[in-house]
């Protein structure tokens, strides 16, 4: 994530908080401090997968901070069941095991199939990720996991500029997951990655480097929707603005 931020640190002021190993609450509570610290009043909210759960914790404490968002390979629903049963399982085995066994564990539904077939450097930077992680703030990112409170409600309810993101590979937060998010958005855009997965614009795995940061782009602060950003299904987009005029000739 580092060079993607360091790219548009030259152009936009932007956090990029640390919050593995924290529940949302304080994760939320941590932003919003640092947006303090660095002088940011709004900003657009940029959550992959856990990033994803954060930004709807942030909406839902600091809706007035928001001037859009971008939700990538996530979910606003909470876990079933069973999927909960499996992170506290997976919890349980990382606080006894330690993350030795994680690449083996998650990288077969974590990273694409193409991905696995045809990049096998990206396959060894993910396996290095998961190995470097700590095992406690592994295990209470999967306890934040599990316990995270459904977010549908919020959809409906974020009136800001949205764009949806997903890899038409993922098989944990699929291309449907995405639509029914776009659908319930009031303005939001959707936009899928061939022969990606869960993590379609970085191709890293997800429960180890979960991404967030927060920029605050002139084009926002302007009333002016950053282009890709558009009216939801059944809504008009905005039509592009018109050239200046010319002076004339001579």
């Amino acid at each position: 994530m580092e060079k993607e931020v360091a790219l548009l640190k030259t152009r936009l002021p932007v956090l990029a908080p640390h919050y593995l190993g924290l529940p949302l609450g304080e994760a939320a509570g941590k932003v919003l401090r640092e947006m303090e610290e660095a002088g940011l009043e709004r900003g657009v909210f940029v959550g992959l997968s856990m990033g994803g759960y954060l930004a709807f914790e942030l909406f839902r404490r600091a809706p007035e901070r928001f001037l859009g968002v971008v939700l990538s390979s996530t979910r606003a629903g909470p876990d079933a069941e069973e999927a909960k049963r499996n992170r506290y399982a997976l919890r349980e085995r990382v606080l006894k095991e330690g993350v030795g066994f994680l690449p083996e564990a998650l990288l077969p539904s974590h990273l694409g199939r193409t991905t696995q077939a045809t990049k096998p450097e990206v396959v060894e930077k993910a396996k290095a990720i998961l190995l470097e992680a700590s095992p406690e703030a592994v295990a209470e990112s999967l306890t934040a996991l599990a316990e995270r409170p459904d977010s549908t409600p919020l959809l409906s309810r974020m009136q800001v500029p949205a764009l949806v993101l997903v890899g038409e590979e993922d098989t944990l937060t699929p291309p449907e997951e995405a639509k029914r998010m776009w659908k319930a958005l009031p303005d939001a855009a959707c936009s899928s990655f061939r022969r990606r997965a869960t993590s379609p614009t970085w191709k890293t795995p997800r429960p180890s480097a979960p991404r967030f940061w927060v920029s605050s782009p002139s084009s926002f602060k302007a009333g002016r929707r950053p282009r890709g950003l558009g009216g939801g299904p059944g809504r008009a987009r905005t039509p592009p603005r018109p050239p200046p005029p010319q002076p004339p000739p001579g």
